[in-house]
């Protein structure tokens, strides 16, 4: 008996050990902004300075005379998801497209607070130092819930909504199981594990989860995703913020929303369930809702042909009549 006590105590202790060396072989350090600059931007990048130490990354692409359209990524993304509407779109619109704080190359404080009023009120800064006018608020995800708090603070600035699998609507309804890295974010202790590790063991399944044909996970595109989320603050500024910030606004504040709306959704998504989206769409007055069978999270990216010919045929009923 007391050998086998004595077993399962140094069992034990290596087991203990062993975790702990690999914890610190997992363990990764910052990359500095110009070594990601050098990778991630591209001629068309620009940065503007706004209030509260905010350098924002952002691109002013397509027709510089059509109609303003400004894109918004979603958790843990960048401006890069935009890239097949920007080149489906920009024949004739004008595109901006940005990293919110804590998000691709866009420089922010640590004690900024992420939010969706306070990413609202960033994309807001942003689209009137451009003096774009009113402009179409485009959204995926996070973004989208960013985009529909940008109408509820800011009516006289957007002209029009595209919410891409946005957040916002009743969740309840059709939810389906989170990817692991979500559920590791939702926990203090895992939050305070991922601070300095390296997260591809996490980042990958959620990509895949999220973009449904995995042929799209490639290696480059896994690597963009963690080597951004390395950028100097963002891990702080992201696992500070979890569980933070105002809930959804009811049905009835959605009801205060008075411009045309498009909402698009992939039928598959396993990060918010269709549910979720067709729940939005009925929310919104008048809102069309165009659904996808087969795609995921991400159809700006996953089926770019059909989803921006989708918000192409809205637009063009925007373009008949007055901005």
């Amino acid at each position: 008996m007391r050998l086998f006590l004595k077993v399962l105590l140094w069992g034990g202790g290596a087991f203990v050990a062993l975790g702990f060396v690999g914890w610190l072989m997992l363990q990764r350090p910052d990359i500095p902004f110009g070594t990601l600059e050098s990778r991630y931007a591209n001629a068309a990048s620009r940065y503007m300075d706004l209030p509260g130490g905010l350098h924002v990354h952002y691109r002013d692409q397509g027709n510089a005379n059509g109609p303003p359209i400004v894109m918004i990524h979603g958790f843990g993304a960048s401006l890069h998801a935009w890239e097949p509407w920007v080149s489906r779109l920009g024949d004739r619109y004008r595109i901006i497209t940005l990293d919110l704080p804590a998000h691709g190359l866009t420089r922010a404080p640590s004690t900024y607070a992420m939010s969706l009023d306070n990413n609202a009120e960033v994309v807001d800064a942003l689209a009137q130092r451009l003096r774009l006018g009113r402009f179409v608020a485009v959204g995926n995800s996070m973004g989208g819930g960013v985009a529909w708090t940008l109408a509820l603070r800011h009516p006289d600035h957007v002209r029009a909504l595209v919410l891409v699998d946005s957040v916002g609507g009743p969740m309840q309804a059709g939810n389906r199981s989170s990817p692991l890295i979500f559920q590791v974010l939702g926990n203090p202790i895992g939050r305070a594990l991922l601070r300095n590790i390296d997260t591809r063991v996490l980042v990958e399944p959620g990509l895949r989860a999220a973009y449904v044909d995995r042929a799209l996970v490639t290696p480059a595109l896994v690597n963009r995703y963690v080597d951004l989320s390395r950028a100097p603050g963002h891990r702080d500024i992201i696992l500070n913020s979890r569980g933070g910030g105002p809930q959804a606004p009811s049905a009835t504040r959605f009801a205060a929303i008075h411009i045309p709306t498009l909402v698009l959704h992939g039928e598959v998504d396993a990060l918010i369930p269709i549910a979720s989206g067709r729940g939005l769409a009925g929310e919104i007055p008048g809102a069309r809702l165009i659904t996808y069978p087969g795609a995921g999270h991400v159809p700006m990216e996953q089926i770019p042909d059909r989803s921006a010919a989708g918000v192409r045929a809205f637009l063009e009923t925007l373009d008949q009549t007055p901005n």
